[in-house]
């Protein structure tokens, strides 16, 4: 239960950053994962850093620069706060399906879901069947990696927290996060993105992040295929504007480290543009 959960918080985050809009390519970056965010007002400067939520053990890395931001804070920021009862008890609920897929779904989408999952998986529906299609949809991804042992971010960036006595918070509920998936798809939208996924995808992914080409990453994820005007909405827009309102208080309280999902970094609507746009100064940390 506790790995299946797990895989529920990493494919929700990385599903709902994975979209990007076209117009995100318009503004360049440079190639870091980790920004410092200054004036404005603040005693002290924080840090956002821009997660993949979960990657093959093999791939994962995390460098000196970010290591030293987080133990240089006093809070640790995450789109959810993965330490919080309610929030786990709210997880531990999003893993079982309220009803059963096969009745939840159509015969198509069930068709499709099922040779998907067949064939990423080698499981059938009748097996998933009192899964959430959230749940299906991490088992999906997570194979999508090609190995067996992967990491999580912010669980890692949980633990040393607590190793360094760090306070830590969340931008969001796991039942926002659910009911912005809701709103910006339909199960068969949601099935039609796992039928166009596929390993060289990820892959290529994978090698953007560990390059940490931010401005790459939004190039490689926009599709037209797999967004609309209301998945840019509720996937991007609305979420980013929402954080960025809240920031301030929390970074002129005390330094925080802020870590969210890579895709919400970059863009005019992405936090760095805002949080310039808000009068900070945000610049990368560079190795």
């Amino acid at each position: 239960m506790k790995n299946a959960i797990k895989l529920v918080i990493s494919v929700l985050v990385l599903f709902l950053n994975f979209q990007t809009q076209a117009q995100n390519k318009e503004i360049p970056l440079e190639k870091s994962l980790l920004w410092e965010v200054s004036g404005n007002g603040l005693k002290k400067s924080s840090f956002i850093y821009g997660t993949i939520h979960m990657i093959c053990a093999a791939d994962f890395f995390i460098t000196d620069q970010t290591k030293k931001a987080l133990e240089s804070s006093g809070q640790l920021v995450l789109e959810i706060n993965l330490t919080d009862p309610k929030e786990i008890d709210a997880m531990q609920k999003a893993v079982m399906g309220k009803e059963g897929l096969s009745r939840q779904l159509t015969s198509e989408e069930l068709s499709r879901l099922s040779a998907v999952l067949n064939k990423t998986t080698g499981m059938t529906i009748a097996q998933v069947d009192n899964y959430s299609l959230v749940t299906v949809m991490s088992l999906i991804v997570a194979k999508a990696f090609g190995c067996a042992d992967l990491k999580f971010y912010e669980m890692d960036f949980i633990e040393k927290a607590k190793e360094h006595k760090i306070s830590v918070n969340g931008l969001e509920t796991m039942d926002s996060q659910l009911e912005t998936l809701k709103n910006a798809y339909t199960n068969s939208e949601m099935i039609g993105m796992l039928e166009e996924s596929n390993n060289v995808d990820m892959k290529k992914f994978v090698t953007l992040y560990k390059e940490e080409d931010i401005a790459a990453l939004f190039e490689s994820t926009t599709d037209p295929k797999l967004m609309n005007t209301k998945t840019q909405e509720f996937m991007l827009d609305k979420r980013n504007k929402n954080w960025v309102a809240k920031l301030p208080t929390l970074m002129q309280q005390q330094r925080v480290f802020v870590a969210v999902g890579a895709a919400h970094l970059a863009g005019k609507s992405g936090l760095i543009n805002l949080l310039k746009e808000a009068g900070y100064v945000v610049k990368p940390v560079l190795k």
